[in-house]
């Protein structure tokens, strides 16, 4: 006599609208990082992104200052391509954005595909935290470059 599989324990099949939004936002990401390795980063540490055609940062034009978001673009090329000190020198916040979409990516991906999570799935506190965490890291980049700027 074998031992069914206990339906208590088995991993819930995800919704598609759930799916699709998991492989779009892995699409997205994945994107993101391709870019990142397209993209050479600026050895001033920002102003990678004119590569695109985009301006430079309005706010650095108008006040004199990077703003919150200066460098992650460089932050991003830099992580890619394992220079993480050069990343972090960018922008702090871009390079553990960047660390995180490169852990995400896949996940969201073999999730979506799958229909089932490939880890645990992520709880409403465990995203709250990350956003909390990301912002705060952003925050606190961003005054350490006013400081010394």
């Amino acid at each position: 006599m074998s031992a069914s599989p206990d339906p208590e324990k088995a991993p819930a099949s995800l919704a598609w609208y759930v799916r699709l939004l998991l492989v779009v936002a892995g699409t997205g990401l994945l994107a993101l990082l391709a870019m990142a390795v397209y993209l050479s980063p600026s050895k001033r540490g920002y102003g990678t992104h004119q590569q695109l055609g985009l301006p430079p940062c309005s706010f650095q034009q108008l006040f004199g200052v990077r703003c919150p978001s200066c460098g992650m673009t460089t932050a991003w090329s830099n992580t890619v391509r394992g220079r993480l000190i050069p990343a972090v020198r960018a922008n702090s916040a871009g390079t553990v954005l960047c660390l995180a979409a490169l852990v995400c990516m896949p996940v969201m991906l073999a999730s979506g595909i799958r229909g089932r999570w490939v880890v645990r799935p992520p709880s409403e506190r465990m995203l709250a935290l990350a956003a909390t965490f990301f912002v705060v890291i952003t925050l606190v980049d961003w005054a350490i470059r006013l400081w010394w700027c």
